[in-house]
């Protein structure tokens, strides 16, 4: 495991330490996580601070533990993030992206926690084709392509219909939090999953028809997008964009990008391109950005879920012949 990811137990007794101290300052059991009198959520990183944001709107005051331009599977607590938690009405998070949001969650004593993994299946996925030590990889260097409970694949967001099902549960976590505006929750709910219905039908009218139905992209975030849309992903790296590929991956995939007619390798706007510039250079390829959504920069093609999602879409068909 990428030691980056690990708090220090030192200082994550700290962290709970001041978390406590924060919830018994609270005023009792009607304190609200915002000065104005807003439901206070604090969203671990961007897809569930959109979701609160689009379906609490003006009755809610969203906070994001991962910053903009943070590769959140690297993000470490300090002790205000964790006495924030523990101030917050509502917490939503996905258990198992996030090992140090995992802990501080854990100790947070929040009444309303959303774990957006309990509210939709998650499922287990490879990078397309599995490789072990008798390829050159050593044992540890995370080759097996999924992570958290039972190696399950977390990035259940790429998938509108699976992002769907999440939405429903965080617009019923937010009625049970302010049941005062239960209406307002339920009535954005439903547009909200009314807009993802509709990217659904889009990426699949889009992606029906293509020349090729595989892509290899810098990390496995892509595995339920591709299997909702009958596409196979080949990753360089496992889960973690960071970790460098073996050189047998390496040649595995160009030998792969010629079988399969693969035309373009991509990358992401959080992480590294070095790897993907290369493979493609070896292979004389293209690169284009297929955006994992994991968070939201000035660099990214779009300025909130929807519009990055339509670009994938549109890079997508164009490197994979659609027709």
């Amino acid at each position: 495991m990428n030691v980056r990811r690990l708090i220090p137990t030192a200082a994550l007794a700290g962290a709970v330490a001041l978390g406590a101290t924060a919830l018994t300052a609270c005023s009792g059991a009607g304190a609200t996580g915002s000065k104005d009198g807003k439901v206070g959520v604090t969203a671990s990183f961007y897809p569930m601070q959109f979701l609160a944001e689009q379906i609490g709107k003006d009755h809610v005051k969203v906070d994001g533990l991962t910053k903009p331009g943070v590769e959140p599977h690297d993000l470490e607590i300090t002790p205000k993030q964790t006495a924030q938690l523990g101030e917050a009405d509502v917490v939503v998070y996905l258990k198992s992206l996030q090992p140090a949001v995992d802990k501080a969650v854990a100790q947070s004593g929040v009444k309303n926690i959303v774990d957006a993994a309990t509210l939709t299946e998650l499922e287990v996925h490879g990078s397309g084709h599995e490789h072990g030590a008798e390829e050159g990889h050593a044992e540890g260097e995370g080759h097996d392509h999924s992570h958290g409970e039972a190696g399950k694949d977390p990035h259940v967001w790429l998938d509108p219909s699976k992002y769907a099902e999440i939405a429903k549960g965080v617009g019923a976590a937010l009625e049970k939090a302010d049941p005062d505006h239960a209406a307002d929750y339920r009535k954005n709910t439903d547009e909200l999953v009314g807009k993802l219905t509709a990217l659904d039908t889009e990426f699949k009218d889009g992606l029906q028809n293509t020349a090729s139905k595989t892509f290899i992209t810098t990390h496995s975030a892509f595995g339920y997008l591709a299997e909702r849309y009958g596409l196979d992903q080949e990753a360089i790296s496992g889960v973690d964009p960071e970790s460098e590929p073996s050189p047998a991956r390496m040649k595995e995939l160009q030998g792969l990008a010629k079988q399969e007619n693969v035309s373009t390798v991509f990358f992401e706007t959080l992480a590294s391109d070095k790897t993907a510039r290369t493979l493609a250079a070896d292979t004389g390829l293209k690169t284009d950005v297929l955006d994992p959504l994991e968070g939201i920069t000035d660099k990214s093609q779009g300025a909130d879920y929807f519009e990055v999602m339509r670009s994938n879409l549109k890079n997508l068909q164009k490197a994979l012949g659609a027709k």
